[in-house]
């Protein structure tokens, strides 16, 4: 028996210290080094910030309803944007796809360099009557108080726009002249899904057989008090995006009144249907949290790493700590959400027919066809139909061993050297879906800091933005477009 009790001891020893030796040694200090010959751009911050100001009151909505688009919002910032930014439409060659869309070109003196792509959207999201009196400021009154400029469009994603705008003008009246093409690709309709705008912009470039080097559009950010385990902040590089599609879920039946019932309405059949799915979740994929944690790891504290050093046996603890709040969770895997019913006009009519809405964003590597395969098998149950709309492929994973991922993230870490840099998978969609297959290196990235509070001004109350963030965006743009331009290489 004590043999016994001795061997069980040995051995809980030999594995508690497995654990903190992989604790100590799995994560390396790989964050690169600052450009140590960065020299930042000359700004009048006074007259970037008015400008960027104005362009805040132009409320270019995006609105599902077509008839609701404001073609004079649209039309005078393009108006404000050619009379604010003479050099860059001196230099840059312009071309309007859509009405509304602008792509701008800066010729580099070597063809044999692939052109890099810078990408914003124009449009913004509604203001929800319902909340329009909890804003301090009006949504579109672009104030500039409290050291923030404030209005919708701040944050998403005007900033990304005229942060290049403001460098690119910058940029060219110290002289910039390209060895590598630049492009600004500027959508008007991301908010809705992009298929007038970017999607028909990146037809154009591909009819020209156009690919890029890299492509970088909104996504991550600069994150503070948002990553466990440390309390700096960290710089998330979307290297890949989820996946989107509404699964339409239809229940036909005879109907009748509502006093001679069957023992399933259309409506019951419906609503099992949906328990099915959310009780019948989709598997959990690490990929992307190993991605995020092999850069900055090392920075963690000890339970940290010591957790993610040993997924091969805690994984079962960590998935269902990740799993109990919907943002982890939702880094994990592909998600299922019930968002719309549909039956009965009245309480006294059973329904001919129930309709139900389950939204999914999609991991990548699960195809849209597996999606559905998995609905038709967890409802097994042929009075249901199932149809997949609105619906896009999750994107393809970017490597980080790129010319356009290092220069994005040693830009980064220039500009903040105290500030991690880590890949992470972005949940939401973005213009860059559509460019696909116009480049292998596609990255999300804005230059701005968020936490947990100022995260729900994205499409939400009090959106605004630090004047330091903007000039801190129209620095990293400056200097990630110089480098660019360059086309050295030491990028490369």
């Amino acid at each position: 028996m004590k043999k016994a009790i001795g061997i069980a001891v040995l051995a809980l020893l030999v594995l508690v210290s497995l654990l903190v030796v992989r604790a100590l040694t799995v994560f390396s200090d790989n964050q690169v080094s600052p450009n140590a010959s960065f020299s930042p751009l000359i700004i009048d911050e006074s007259l970037v910030v008015e400008r960027f100001a104005k362009a805040i009151r132009f409320p270019t909505i995006s609105h599902e309803d077509a008839t609701k688009f404001d073609h004079q919002a649209f039309s005078g910032l393009h108006a404000f944007i050619e009379s604010s930014y003479p050099l860059v439409h001196n230099k840059m060659s312009k071309t309007v796809i859509s009405e509304y869309s602008l792509v701008y070109k800066l010729a580099g003196s070597d063809s044999t360099l692939k052109p890099a792509l810078f990408m914003g959207h124009m449009d913004v999201v509604p203001v929800d009557s319902a909340t329009e009196s909890q804003w301090l400021h009006a949504p579109f009154s672009g104030d500039i108080s409290d050291g923030a400029i404030w209005g919708r469009g701040t944050l998403d994603d005007k900033v990304t726009v005229f942060a290049l705008l403001e460098a690119m003008e910058h940029l060219l009246a110290k002289g910039l002249t390209p060895k590598r093409t630049i492009y600004f690709a500027f959508g008007h309709d991301e908010e809705i899904g992009g298929e007038q705008g970017a999607a028909k912009v990146a037809d154009w470039f591909a009819a020209q057989n156009i690919e890029f080097e890299f492509v970088l559009d909104e996504g991550g950010a600069i994150t503070r008090g948002l990553m466990v385990g440390t309390e700096r902040t960290v710089a998330v590089v979307g290297i890949a995006e989820k996946g989107y599609a509404n699964i339409r879920l239809t229940v036909n039946d005879d109907g009748g009144h509502s006093s001679q019932p069957p023992e399933h309405t259309a409506v019951g059949v419906l609503s099992q249907a949906i328990v099915k799915l959310e009780n019948n979740q989709l598997p959990t994929d690490f990929q992307f949290i190993n991605k995020t944690f092999e850069k900055m790891g090392y920075y963690t504290d000890f339970p940290t790493r010591m957790a993610m050093a040993n997924l091969w046996l805690l994984s079962p603890l960590i998935e269902g700590a990740m799993l109990s709040k919907p943002s982890s969770a939702a880094s994990i895997r592909t998600t299922t959400a019930a968002t719309m019913v549909e039956g009965s006009s009245k309480s006294n009519i059973l329904p001919t027919q129930a309709v139900g809405v389950i939204n999914y964003r999609l991991m990548p590597g699960m195809t849209i066809d597996d999606l559905v395969a998995h609905v038709n098998g967890t409802i097994d149950d042929p009075r249901v139909g199932v149809e997949a709309y609105m619906a896009n492929e999750a994107s393809n994973v970017s490597t980080m061993d790129s010319m356009g991922y290092r220069l994005i993230e040693s830009t980064i870490r220039t500009m903040q050297n105290e500030t991690l840099v880590a890949p992470y998978l972005v949940q939401g969609g973005t213009d860059a879906k559509h460019f696909t297959a116009l480049s292998d290196s596609i990255y999300r990235f804005m230059m701005v800091e968020l936490n947990p509070e100022t995260l729900k001004q994205f499409h939400g109350v009090n959106e605004q933005i630090p004047i330091t963030d903007y000039i801190s965006a129209i620095q990293f743009y400056g200097e990630l477009i110089k480098q660019s331009a360059e086309g050295s290489v030491h990028n490369q």
